[in-house]
């Protein structure tokens, strides 16, 4: 569906939303708002594009405030999801999977980080700071929001920390927290051949408990949790497809 198809769908909700609450049925809105009945019925349909002025009859026939039916943002909300979780959650290969079903594209914020500022992460915390990171975070993900309103976004780790940005990415996006055991985003993390979560820690799995306990409050604000330690990228993939038709 693309993004003038999902505006004109949640249109089409919002009216039939409207017009169930004032029990009229589709015959006694069209006979209120002087339109035909087969207008109405294609409007609701989401395959009419209706004029404002039109929208404005609907909305005085509704007794509901055109304001309200003309505020679409919940539609691009709906295009958009957004994973979150520690490294090791399985972000990139569930979002991957996630995106070839939708046939969506796919976005990791921290790789266009890295093309805003033309550093690695690495480069960028180690020559700049972690303020920098942020800044270079908070533009990346306006950039992606801007490019399109379908896609499957895998946030950094640590997004969760800067209270601004996260908020934009669960206001512009269904967010999902990805969770995993601690074990788990260790053993997934070496097995990608990063060797950095044990590099001089031998207490690695201690401090990885103590980040998921302070930051757990934080990724429970996402809209759903879903489990993914003991489970395949297919089975995680399918629940969040289900989910999203639910929640449509």
């Amino acid at each position: 569906m693309v993004a003038s198809q999902a505006l004109l769908a949640e249109l089409g909700r919002r009216l039939r939303q409207a017009r169930l609450e004032g029990g009229y049925t589709v015959s006694d809105l069209a006979r209120r708002a002087g339109l035909s009945r087969r207008h109405v019925a294609e409007a609701e349909a989401g395959r009419a594009n209706l004029s404002i002025v039109k929208l404005a009859q609907l909305a005085d026939a509704l007794d509901v405030p055109l304001a309200w039916i003309c505020d679409l943002r919940h539609a691009q909300r709906h295009e958009r999801v957004a994973l979150v979780g520690l490294r090791g959650a399985g972000k990139t290969t569930v979002g991957r999977r996630l995106a070839l079903d939708l046939e969506v594209p796919f976005i990791e914020l921290d790789e266009r980080v890295e093309q805003l500022a033309g550093l690695s992460l690495a480069e960028i915390f180690d020559l700049h700071g972690e303020q920098t990171y942020r800044r270079f975070e908070a533009e990346a993900l306006e950039m992606v929001l801007a490019s399109g309103s379908r896609s499957i976004i895998a946030a950094g780790g640590s997004i969760v920390t800067s209270e601004a940005t996260y908020s934009r990415l669960r206001g512009a996006c269904r967010s999902v927290w990805l969770r995993a055991d601690p074990s788990d985003h260790l053993e997934r993390v070496l097995s990608q051949g990063d060797g950095r979560p044990m590099a001089g820690r031998p207490r690695a799995i201690d401090e990885l408990k103590s980040i998921l306990e302070q930051r757990g409050p934080l990724y429970g604000m996402c809209d759903t949790h879903i489990e993914t330690s003991g489970r395949n990228t297919v089975d995680v993939t399918q629940e969040i497809v289900a989910w999203l038709r639910a929640a449509s």
